[in-house]
C-alpha cells in the first residue's frame, strides 16, 4: 500500500467515526479507518431486511442523553425521531410493566394503590443491605426477594451466565425502580432515534470528513500496519487482543439474533395480543426473565415509527464468547476487573495509542457516553495532552 496517514483508527463505530470526523474537520488530519466488518457503524449499524423493515442488526440501540453537547454534536448529522422507550416483561403467563413502577405494583397486589403505599410496602419487603456490593444485593435492598426472583434473577442468569451475586452492583443497578406511574425504560431528558437510521447518521459523518479519510472494511488492522505509516492509533477493539492476551483473556458475553417476519394477514390475527394493528407484540421490547432460552424479543418498528403493514421481530439469545462470535458485553465482575486493571496499566503507558469504547476500556458505556469520551479525547490530542 505505502500509504501515510496522521491517524490509524481501528473500528468504524461511534468512537472511531467521531474521532475521524473531529480530526479531519477540526485538525486537518488524515485518517485511515479500518474495520473487520463489512459495514460502518459498529454495533449501532441498522439496515432494511428483505421485507423492508428497518432493523438494528446487533440488538436495539435506544439513544438517549442528558448532555446538550452530545445532542448538538450528533444533530449535525441527523434529524431525530422522538421516542418514549417502553418495555414489558413476560412472566407468570402475563405481561408486566417494566421497570418496576406503580403500575407493576398494582398488578402485583391486584388492586389500585398509591405511591405512598408502594413506598411503605417496599420498605417491608426490602432486605436490609447497608452497602450493596453486588447485583443481587442491589435489587434485594430495593424491592425484596419475590420481585427480584420474578424479574431479575432468571434474566441475569441467562444474560450473563453468572448469578447476580457474582456481578458488580452496576449491572442490575442500572435499572430504576419507581413509585410513580413513569413506565419509561429510560429517564434521560433527550430520548430519540436518528430519523433516517443510525447508518445514515454514520454515512453523513464520513461524508463530512471529505477526502481526508479512507475506510477499509472487511480488514484486520494488523494486516494493514506493515504497509502504512501513521503517527497515532485510535483503538476501539478488545483491549486484551491489542496486547496479544498477555495478561490473560478478558471474559465477554456474545449474542445470537433470530429474526422472524410477519405479513399483514398474520398480524391481524395477533391484534388481540399486540393491541394495535400492524404489530406482533404490545411493546418494542418484551423481556423473558423466566421463560424460553432467549432474554427478549424486540420489535423495533414500535420505536422507529416506520409505516409499513408488515413487521419483523428479533429474538435475542445470549451466548458464550468464543471463536467466530462477537464480543458484545464486558462482564462487570471482580475477576474480570482484576484482569482489566493490568491491561489498563499497559494502555495508560502506551504513548501512541488512544483506547476508546466499550471493548477497549472494558466498560458498559451507553452511546452518548462513547461519543463524549471520543470528543474529550480529541480535545486532549488537539491541545497536546496526548
Amino acid at each position: 500500500m505505502g500509504w501515510t496517514f496522521d491517524y490509524l483508527i481501528v473500528g468504524a463505530g461511534f468512537s472511531g467515526l467521531t474521532m475521524a470526523e473531529r480530526l479531519t474537520t477540526q485538525a486537518g488530519a488524515t485518517c485511515l479507518v479500518v474495520d473487520k466488518r463489512a459495514h460502518i457503524g459498529g454495533n449501532a449499524y441498522d439496515h432494511y431486511d428483505d421485507q423492508g423493515v428497518l432493523l438494528h442488526a446487533y440488538g436495539p440501540h435506544y439513544f438517549r442523553t442528558n448532555s446538550p453537547l452530545i445532542h448538538e454534536y450528533l444533530s449535525h448529522f441527523t434529524e431525530w425521531h422522538p421516542v418514549d422507550y417502553k418495555i414489558l416483561a413476560w412472566t407468570d403467563g402475563t405481561y408486566w410493566p417494566f421497570p418496576i413502577n406503580l403500575n407493576t405494583f398494582e398488578q402485583f397486589i391486584g388492586r389500585t394503590s398509591t405511591p405512598e403505599e408502594m413506598t411503605a410496602t417496599l420498605e417491608t419487603w426490602r432486605v436490609p443491605v447497608e452497602t450493596p456490593e453486588n447485583s443481587e444485593e442491589v435489587i434485594l435492598s430495593q424491592v425484596g426477594r419475590e420481585l427480584y426472583e420474578k424479574f431479575f434473577e432468571g434474566y441475569t442468569l441467562k444474560q450473563w451466565r453468572r448469578h447476580p451475586h457474582d456481578l458488580d452492583a452496576s449491572v442490575c443497578g442500572r435499572i430504576p425502580v419507581r413509585t410513580n406511574r413513569d413506565d419509561r425504560y429510560l429517564t434521560e431528558k433527550f430520548q430519540a432515534l436518528p430519523a433516517a437510521g443510525y447508518t445514515r447518521l454514520f454515512e453523513r459523518m464520513v461524508a463530512a470528513c471529505g477526502g481526508r479519510v479512507k475506510i477499509l472494511l472487511n480488514t484486520d488492522y494488523r494486516e494493514v500496519i506493515p504497509h502504512i505509516a501513521y503517527q497515532r492509533m485510535i483503538y476501539s477493539g478488545p483491549v486484551d487482543e491489542y496486547f496479544d492476551f498477555s495478561e490473560g483473556r478478558l471474559p465477554y458475553r456474545s449474542l445470537r439474533f433470530e429474526a422472524e417476519s410477519f405479513s399483514p394477514e398474520q398480524l391481524i390475527a395477533r391484534e388481540p395480543i399486540s393491541g394495535k394493528q400492524g404489530f406482533w407484540q404490545p411493546a418494542m421490547q418484551v423481556n423473558f426473565p423466566n421463560d424460553h432460552d432467549y432474554t427478549r424479543i424486540v420489535e423495533i418498528k414500535h420505536a422507529t415509527g416506520q409505516l409499513c403493514e408488515n413487521t419483523t421481530i428479533v429474538r435475542e439469545y445470549p451466548e458464550d464468547f468464543g471463536p467466530g462470535r462477537e464480543a458484545y458485553y464486558p462482564i462487570p465482575a471482580p475477576d474480570s476487573s482484576a484482569i482489566y486493571a493490568r491491561y489498563k496499566e499497559r494502555a495508560d503507558a502506551d504513548p501512541r495509542t488512544s483506547f476508546l469504547g466499550r471493548l477497549a476500556t472494558y466498560r458498559y458505556y451507553n452511546m452518548d457516553q462513547v461519543v463524549a469520551l471520543a470528543l474529550a479525547e480529541f480535545e486532549n490530542i488537539r491541545h497536546g495532552k496526548k
